[in-house]
């Protein structure tokens, strides 16, 4: 929390003072009362002592009075509400270690259940864009709030060849760029990359991607999926088959996410991709605005200023 007027928290001073003169008042109304009367006459005079209740209203004053302060100072604080417009790029790597079946029932399939459970998820106003990307990036789905048409995009994604995941990233930063909101500003845009591997061909190297990318604001997270178990088989000339080990590589997603403000997750089973959905569905679902709460602190110390008062006038009919 901050505050617009921070001079005005000096007057926070003022309540020990009040306390400090409260206790003292305290004090002198008893040693004049026991002057001016007998000690052992008391108990016959007043049914019962006050006790700790005497202390409750002034609690409750000093609270209000603090409250008053502070909203004086015209509180700020960050407040997560939803958003109404963004765009989300689902960028998805169809190169050939993504046939991979140490994740059911392929890693492919994997990332295209996780993307059904994914859109599921986020809110019908956002723009959905889908980018696939072998040897090459290229859109798949260009951005739509038919949700729908993405689904059909991802059911009919196949592999290739090649990973070039710094072209993946360029366009999909550069797709989001190109939406307009109401308002005439382009919405946040955040992209979900996930591959498995390093960079395997392509134009642009993934990094310097990610830097583009971040000068455009969007966030990019990265999901690594597959084991180091992965094996894609290769037919051969004679009915001969060749098996090549496929196991994920982390360092270039890791420094991918880091270089644009994301998150990386590591992801060895389709039910875990279907989490990291979930994860993130919530995080691009919100936004944080700077808020003045003056109101609140005003409101509150109003409430309090009277529960005070009344409880004061009920217990000891006087105010304080």
């Amino acid at each position: 929390m901050r505050f617009a007027q921070p001079l005005a928290l000096i007057a926070l001073l003022v309540v020990p003072l009040l306390l400090a003169l409260w206790l003292h008042n305290e004090r002198r109304r008893h040693a004049s009362a026991a002057r001016f009367s007998s000690l052992a006459l008391l108990p016959n005079l007043v049914p019962r002592r006050p006790g700790r209740l005497r202390y409750v209203p002034l609690g409750l004053f000093l609270l209000a009075l603090t409250a008053m302060i502070l909203g004086a100072a015209r509180p700020h604080t960050h407040l997560s509400i939803p958003r109404k417009e963004a765009t989300v790029v689902l960028a998805i790597d169809v190169s050939r270690s993504m046939t991979a079946t140490d994740v059911r029932p392929s890693r492919l399939d994997a990332a295209r259940n996780a993307g059904d459970a994914f859109l599921a998820k986020v809110p019908s106003t956002y723009n959905v864009a889908l980018v696939a990307f072998g040897s090459r990036a290229f859109l798949a789905v260009a951005p739509t709030t038919d949700h729908t048409l993405v689904r059909t995009g991802l059911a009919g994604l196949t592999s290739g060849e090649g990973t070039a995941i710094g072209d993946a990233i360029l366009l999909s930063a550069q797709v989001g760029q190109r939406q307009k909101a109401r308002e005439g500003v382009v919405p946040p845009t955040t992209v979900l990359l996930i591959s498995d591997g390093a960079r395997d061909g392509g134009r642009v190297a993934p990094l310097t991607a990610a830097k583009r990318a971040k000068a455009l604001g969007v966030t990019i997270s990265t999901v690594l999926v597959g084991t180091p178990n992965g094996i894609v088989t290769t037919p051969l000339v004679g009915g001969y088959q060749e098996q090549i080990h496929v196991p994920p590589s982390p360092g270039t997603l890791q420094a991918v996410a880091r270089t644009t403000g994301g998150e990386f997750f590591r992801v060895r089973t389709s039910a875990a991709l279907d989490k990291v959905y979930e994860h993130l569905a919530t995080r691009v679902g919100h936004r944080t605005v700077d808020r003045e709460v003056t109101d609140v602190f005003a409101g509150g110390s109003i409430v309090v200023l009277l529960l005070s008062g009344a409880l004061s006038m009920f217990w000891f009919r006087r105010i304080l």
